[in-house]
């Protein structure tokens, strides 16, 4: 079974379906150890070809149109954040307190980014409110890595030794991880089957007419709803206005959005009124989270039958480590990442946030599967996906052991077209080395300035090549539907 494949059966698609990709493989894209690339080509094409998929159905199409995949602009797009300048100015990736630091016995990974966590890391090593990178390194180096891990945890924080593969796999939070399901399934009940409005004209956009509540940070959940708006979805995020996203971040993701603010406690009859006629809801919180606001999956597709709802987290829902937060920096350290791509004098890491990026493909490929499987079996969805079990696929912690299901009768993947063949799965088309980003850069202005930024990677036969409008100033929105 090939990545794509695998991708493609833990989404329960149809098995046929894969033999309409056709990827173009560049040496010298997502350089690594571990296969970073064909895990992020697999998860850009599954992808493109839910896309595809849901498209035919919308289209009346016989055949679900041809996905092609190239590593160049796989690999730009997965450091999309890093290709992002805004009138000629690179953002800041990692606050100086986000890193690695030596410590009594090894290593620790802390995540600083955001004003309230480098707060919380300062309190937990009893530092003041300036200290900087020189006191953080001292105060450090006295202590085992594990100790910082608790210690910061328990003050709110985020830090995570450095573990090896094998440790991480002896860790019950590693164990749990990777016998979880690489996408969780669930169909909560049996609302009846979804009518869409039929697709006309051109570029195909699958999505159209759907209206997606977008309720994640930083990267992962965004490149998904991103993707969902790339394919003419009203992607509508919603963020507490005490909580503002990093500008930069919210930037590089928030391509073809809308961004509100909404306070969840006080103005709760505006939710509802969102949801009341919302198709998708994607959450990015750690399980639990969101719960004390009735914004669990269950209670979400109670009040709105027929519901897609999108849950990524950064550990999964299941074990010690379930109601922690993470970031794809951390995961990589905990996960033994960090050692297989480091080196004898300090951990490494993988040359793109591909945990963050391929998760969030991959969450966007489940809502696709979803609607298009409520055309013909209605009910309600959630899906499920955490970086942690992404990265034991990477690692191959998880034995690749996610079975497929045939589709009923009513998938398309439709006859042959006279002269049409389909590509063997995984068939590549000759191609030169990767030489750097610049086929796959667009431009663009818009409130917040003149943008450079990644294009799209998920294309398909007659589908759109980029967003229909740039990103928006962080909250600047109304939170109402268009």
């Amino acid at each position: 079974m090939t990545d794509i494949e695998y991708a493609w059966s833990a989404l329960e698609g149809d098995p046929a379906l894969p033999a309409r990709i056709t990827t173009v493989e560049r040496e010298g894209a997502l350089t690594a150890r571990l296969p970073v690339r064909r895990l992020a080509r697999a998860c850009v094409g599954a992808c493109a070809l839910a896309a595809a998929e849901l498209g035919a159905v919308r289209a009346g199409l016989d055949r679900v149109p041809a996905v092609r995949v190239d590593d160049g602009a796989v690999a730009t797009a997965f450091a999309s954040e890093r290709h992002l300048l805004i009138d000629g100015r690179a953002p800041v990736s990692f606050a100086p307190l986000s890193r690695l630091w030596r410590t009594a016995d090894g290593w620790v990974r802390t995540h600083a980014n955001y004003p309230h966590h480098r707060a919380r890391l300062l309190t937990a090593l009893r530092l003041g409110e300036d200290a900087g990178a020189e006191e953080v390194a001292a105060a450090l180096a006295g202590r085992s890595a594990l100790e910082v891990e608790d210690t910061v945890y328990a003050a709110g924080g985020l830090a995570v030794a450095l573990r090896s593969d094998e440790e991480w796999a002896a860790h019950p939070q590693g164990a749990g991880s990777a016998a979880l399901p690489l996408v969780e399934r669930e169909r909560p009940d049996t609302a009846r089957a979804r009518v869409f409005t039929p697709l006309e004209g051109a570029p195909l956009l699958p999505a159209a007419g759907l209206r997606v509540l977008d309720l994640t940070r930083v990267l992962a959940g965004p490149v998904a709803t991103r993707t969902l708006a790339l394919l003419g979805a009203d992607v509508l995020r919603l963020d507490a206005p005490h909580l503002p996203e990093l500008a930069d971040q919210h930037a590089d993701t928030g391509f073809g959005k809308r961004s509100a603010t909404l306070d969840l406690a006080a103005d709760r009859a505006r939710f509802e009124e969102l949801l009341a006629s919302a198709d998708v809801v994607v959450t990015g919180y750690r399980p639990g989270a969101l719960d004390r606001f009735g914004l669990s999956a269950r209670a979400l597709t109670e009040r709105r039958p027929g519901l897609v709802v999108a849950e990524l987290s950064a550990w999964g829902r299941r074990g010690p480590w379930a109601g922690r937060r993470g970031f794809d920096s951390l995961v990589q350290v905990a996960t033994g990442i960090a050692v297989t791509e480091g080196s004898a004098r300090e951990p490494g890491a993988l040359p793109a946030q591909a945990l963050d990026h391929g998760t969030g493909y991959l969450l966007a490929a489940a809502v696709l599967r979803a609607l298009t499987e409520q055309s013909y079996e209605g009910g309600s969805r959630v899906v499920r996906l955490a970086l942690a079990r992404t990265a034991a696929w990477l690692t191959g912690a998880d034995g690749r052991a996610v079975p497929g299901r045939a589709v009923p009768s009513r998938a398309v993947p439709g006859p042959a077209v006279p002269g049409e063949r389909d590509a063997a799965p995984g068939e590549r088309d000759a191609a030169a080395a990767y030489e750097g980003p610049g086929p796959w850069l667009g431009g663009t202005g818009g409130r917040i300035g003149r943008l450079r930024y990644a294009l799209p990677p998920v294309a398909f036969a007659g589908g759109p090549g980029d967003w229909a409008r740039p990103p928006v100033p962080w909250g600047s929105d109304e939170a109402r539907w268009t």
